[in-house]
C-alpha cells in the first residue's frame, strides 16, 4: 500500500528538505505537486481538497515561513497533516464490557468479511489472550458456513453452527447464548453481504445490530475499490453506529487512497488492516506510521513489532549459541532464516517498511519477490541432511539430482551456494563481534550477486 503515492511524494519532499529559504510560490508549486499525487492515489476529492488547504494555511503561517529550517518544517506539516486525516493514533477494541463482548462485522459481498473473522479471532487470542467464538449469519452464500467452520479450526477459536434455512437474527441469538454458556471472552459475527448497498440487506444487518447490541460493530472494505471504498463506508456509517474499519487486501492497493478516504469521510478509524489470506495477515492500523512510509521515511517500529512478533525466539537464540559456540552455520540454519523472513511478510515485506524505498529503481524492487525466496528454500529442502550439514559436499552430480527435485536448474543451485557462503561470513563476523565486518558484508548482500535487489534469481 502506498507504493505509487510515496514514489510520486518522494521527489517533491527530497527537494523540499535541503531548502534553507522557502517562498509562498515555493509552497504554492510543492503543494500542486502534492494535490495531483494524491488525486493519481485515487483519494477522495474532498479529503484532498481539505488536506491541501490545512497545508497551505501552516506552511505559509508561521509553522514554515519563519522557521530556522523551513525545508524541513514543510515536510513535517505535510506528515502531521496526512496522520491527522487517516486518525491521528491508532485505535484499540473496545472490549470493556461484559462477556461476551460481540463485535458485527459487515461489509458488501467479497470484502474479505470472512476471513477478517478468522483473523480477527487469532489477532484477540494471541495479543489479547482473549477465548473467542465465531458464528456466520450469512445464509445466502453457498458454503459461507462451512468456510467459517474450516478458519474458525484452524485459528482454533470456538465455532457455533448454523444452517443456510434459519433466519439471521435467531443464528445471532443462538450464538449469543452459546458464548455465554461456553464463558468466551468475545462472540464475533460474520454477516451476509450483497454486491452493492440495498435495502434489504441495510434492514437485515441494522436487525442483527438490535439484537446482539454490539459493542463494536466494524466495516469491511476492499482497500482497492479506492473512492468507492470511502463512499461505500459512508453509506453503511449512516444506516450503523459504526466503530471502526478493516481496510483488506491492502497487499494489493498501491495507490493508499481508501486509506486517506474512510477515517475522513465516515469519521470512523480504521483499526485493523489485512495484507493477505494468511490468519496472521492483519496489522493494527497506525496512522503516524503510515503518514510515515507515505513520505519515504520508512516504518521501523512496524518492523520491529515484527520480528518480536513473528520469529521464533526459541530457534534464533539457540543460532545465537551455535554461532557463539563457533559452530558452522550450514544450510539448515539458512532455511530456517528465509523461513522466518517469510514469516514476516519476506523479502519485499520488509523493504516497504525501509526508509528510502521510494528512490529504488522499479525493476530493482521487481526482482526482489518472495516468489525467490519460496524456490531458495525448495532447494534446500531437495537437499539430505547430510548435506544441509556440510555443504561442501555439492559437486555436479548432488547438484543434478536436487535441481530435479526442486523444479529448477543447476545455475540457481550455485546462486544459492553463493548467497550461503555470504550469510556464513556475516554469522561468523556477528558471532566473532566484528561488527564492522559485519556491516561490510551485508553491503555485499544487496549488491550483484547477493540476496539483494541485484542478486536474487531471476526467472
Amino acid at each position: 500500500m502506498f507504493e505509487s503515492l510515496s514514489s510520486r511524494l518522494s521527489s517533491t519532499i527530497q527537494r523540499l528538505r535541503g531548502r534553507a529559504r522557502l517562498t509562498e510560490e515555493n509552497i504554492r508549486e510543492a503543494t500542486r505537486e502534492v494535490r495531483i499525487a494524491l488525486l493519481e492515489a485515487d483519494v477522495a476529492l474532498p479529503v484532498v481538497q481539505a488536506l491541501i488547504e490545512r497545508i497551505k494555511v501552516r506552511a505559509i503561517g508561521q509553522d514554515v515561513l519563519k522557521s530556522l529550517a523551513p525545508g524541513q518544517a514543510l515536510v513535517k506539516v505535510v506528515q502531521q497533516e496526512l496522520t491527522s486525516v487517516m486518525g491521528t493514533a491508532n485505535a484499540e477494541l473496545n472490549l470493556n464490557c461484559p462477556a461476551p463482548a460481540v463485535i458485527l462485522l459487515a461489509g458488501l459481498q467479497g470484502a474479505g468479511k470472512t476471513t477478517s473473522v478468522a483473523k480477527l479471532a487469532k489477532h484477540l487470542q494471541e495479543r489479547r489472550k482473549k477465548k473467542v467464538m465465531v458464528v456466520s449469519t450469512d445464509v445466502y452464500r453457498p458454503a459461507a458456513i462451512e468456510q467459517l467452520r474450516t478458519l474458525a479450526g484452524q485459528v482454533g477459536a470456538l465455532f457455533h453452527p448454523s444452517e443456510q434455512g434459519e433466519a439471521p437474527v435467531s443464528i445471532a441469538e443462538r450464538a449469543l447464548k452459546a458464548a455465554r454458556l461456553a464463558y468466551a471472552d468475545v462472540l464475533i459475527v460474520d454477516t451476509a453481504g450483497r454486491l452493492a448497498v440495498d435495502a434489504a440487506m441495510m434492514e437485515e444487518i441494522v436487525s442483527l445490530h438490535q439484537v446482539l447490541a454490539p459493542i463494536e460493530t466494524l466495516f469491511v472494505v476492499d482497500a482497492m475499490t479506492g473512492q468507492d471504498a470511502a463512499n461505500t463506508a459512508k453509506a453503511f456509517s449512516t444506516a450503523l453506529p459504526l466503530t471502526g474499519v478493516i481496510l483488506t487486501k491492502t497487499d494489493g492497493d498501491a495507490r493508499g487512497g481508501a486509506a486517506l478516504s474512510v477515517r475522513y469521510l465516515t469519521g470512523r478509524p480504521i483499526k485493523f488492516v489485512g495484507s493477505g489470506e494468511k490468519p496472521d495477515a492483519l496489522d493494527l492500523f497506525h496512522p503516524d506510521r503510515a503518514a510515515a512510509r507515505i513520505l519515504d521515511m520508512g516504518d521501523v517500529l512496524s518492523l520491529v513489532e515484527a520480528v518480536e512478533q513473528k520469529v521464533d525466539q526459541e530457534k534464533a537464540a539457540k543460532l545465537a549459541e551455535k554461532m557463539i559456540k563457533g559452530k558452522r552455520f550450514d544450510l539448515a540454519d539458512m532455511r530456517e532464516q528465509l523461513q522466518q523472513m517469510q514469516n514476516m511478510g519476506g523479502l519485499s515485506g520488509l523493504m516497504d517498511k525501509l526508509p528510502g524505498m521510494a528512490q529504488v529503481p522499479a525493476q530493482m524492487k521487481d526482482k526482489v519477490n518472495n516468489r525467490d525466496v519460496d524456490r531458495m528454500i525448495a532447494i534446500i529442502n531437495s537437499m539430505t541432511k547430510k548435506e544441509r550439514r556440510f555443504p561442501d559436499l555439492l559437486k555436479g552430480s548432488r547438484k543434478l539430482r536436487i535441481a530435479k527435485g526442486s523444479g529448477t536448474e543447476p545455475a540457481d543451485i550455485n546462486r544459492l551456494l553463493k548467497q550461503y557462503q555470504q550469510m556464513e561470513k556475516m554469522m561468523a563476523k556477528l558471532a566473532g563481534g566484528g561488527i564492522k565486518g559485519l556491516m561490510r558484508q551485508m553491503k555485499g548482500l544487496m549488491g550483484p550477486g547477493g540476496i539483494g535487489p541485484g542478486g536474487m534469481m531471476p526467472r
